[in-house]
């Protein structure tokens, strides 16, 4: 008996430290419910984004979200207004909006399977970053995944409002002004990057709330870890 009971030290006495460790030494509560908080935030972030987007005119009158002509368009974008052509870019800038517009509710289900991926290092990093500091990290880990999740909801969208058509009325007249057939512009590529800038900008907006507004909190767990943080000078 005394034999079996030195081997069962032997075998697990290095553990027993670690063990009593984990036990007597808990991370902290606060610590434990970032994920969660963080988590709940983005959601929070995105549900109110796609309702505020998602909606006609969400892009189109929202200054700060507004898709406007690519840049290649732009410098020409005078000389097509002083030849009769100004109503068709209107109506091609429009269509990029509603398109936007339309693919919007797509973010909501495929940004939620994203913001299930954060980690407890990467929440640990950002929870007391800047007023966006969530969302910007977010942007920068996931936009590729998600940029190929959500080009179907922006392809069907533009088809549905005739976003090439109407840039067809006039490119024409573009190349014309350029001297012949200018850089290949991807209008889906440009449409679907706009579309998601627009949305993480508005979720960032309502993270920027969440840390600055107790009002914002609208759940316990926000309360209390957001309501919790030391804001930096």
């Amino acid at each position: 008996m005394d034999l079996a009971r030195r081997q069962f030290a032997l075998l697990f006495a290095p553990q027993f430290d670690k063990i009593v460790d984990l036990i007597l030494k808990p991370r902290p509560p606060a610590l434990d419910q970032t994920i969660p908080a963080l988590r709940e935030a983005l959601r929070i972030g995105t549900d109110r984004a796609v309702d505020l987007s998602a909606v006609a005119n969400g892009f189109f009158l929202n200054q700060a979200i507004k898709i406007l002509l690519p840049p290649p368009i732009q410098k020409f974008e005078k000389g097509l207004r002083v030849v009769g052509l100004g109503k068709k870019l209107d109506e091609f800038i429009l269509s990029m909006n509603r398109a936007a517009e339309r693919a919007s509710p797509a973010a909501r289900g495929i940004f939620k399977d994203a913001i299930l991926a954060i980690t407890f290092d990467d929440a640990r990093q950002i929870l007391t970053g800047g007023d966006t500091a969530a969302t910007d990290y977010f942007k920068s880990k996931t936009s590729s995944k998600l940029a190929t999740a959500f080009q179907p909801e922006i392809e069907a969208a533009m088809s549905e409002t005739g976003v090439v058509r109407k840039y067809n009325q006039f490119e024409k007249n573009l190349n014309a002004l350029r001297f012949g057939r200018g850089e290949e512009i991807d209008l889906v590529a440009y449409v679907l990057a706009k579309t998601m800038d627009g949305i993480f900008y508005l979720v960032g907006q309502e993270e920027r709330k969440i840390r600055t507004d107790p009002a914002a909190r609208t759940t316990e767990l926000l309360r209390t870890v957001f309501g919790g943080l030391k804001r930096n000078p």
